[in-house]
């Protein structure tokens, strides 16, 4: 019954992120109009208003925009998992996430330090998180 707290919502907007994922994909829509990415997903383009858009795949890499270390769980069924890291991470397109950083082998991270998505397979769904490259 806990890991149901953190299963993702899925709705009409989000249905192709998390269907993407399954196939170790980053996608995000784009504007067929404008050619704007448009993350989180919504119904209307903000910089034209267009409603046509498409799927575009995402490379996955990125730069650490922001972290925190989480010492005491946020949620009970994360007892197990601290400490954990939850990260901002400005991918190469230009849109922003929010995600984990996987386990760095020690290295400390620092707003900067380059990412690149890995993927996390979870009980009924795949989670993108990212590591840090090596430099």
């Amino acid at each position: 019954m806990q890991n149901e707290y953190f299963a993702p919502g899925i709705s009409a907007d989000t249905r192709f992120f998390w269907e993407g994922t399954r196939e170790h994909k980053l996608l995000a829509q784009r504007c067929k109009k404008c050619g704007k990415l448009r993350w989180p997903a919504s119904y209307l383009c903000p910089e034209c208003l267009s409603d046509d858009t498409e799927l575009a795949e995402l490379s996955g890499e990125g730069v650490l925009y922001s972290f925190t270390v989480f010492h005491k769980p946020f949620h009970p069924s994360l007892s197990e998992k601290v400490p954990y890291i939850v990260c901002e991470v400005d991918l190469k397109e230009g849109i922003r996430i929010v995600s984990n950083l996987a386990e760095s082998g020690g290295v400390r991270p620092t707003c900067g330090s380059r990412l690149k998505v890995c993927w996390q397979e979870l009980e009924g769904y795949t989670k993108p998180v990212f590591k840090m490259e090596e430099t």
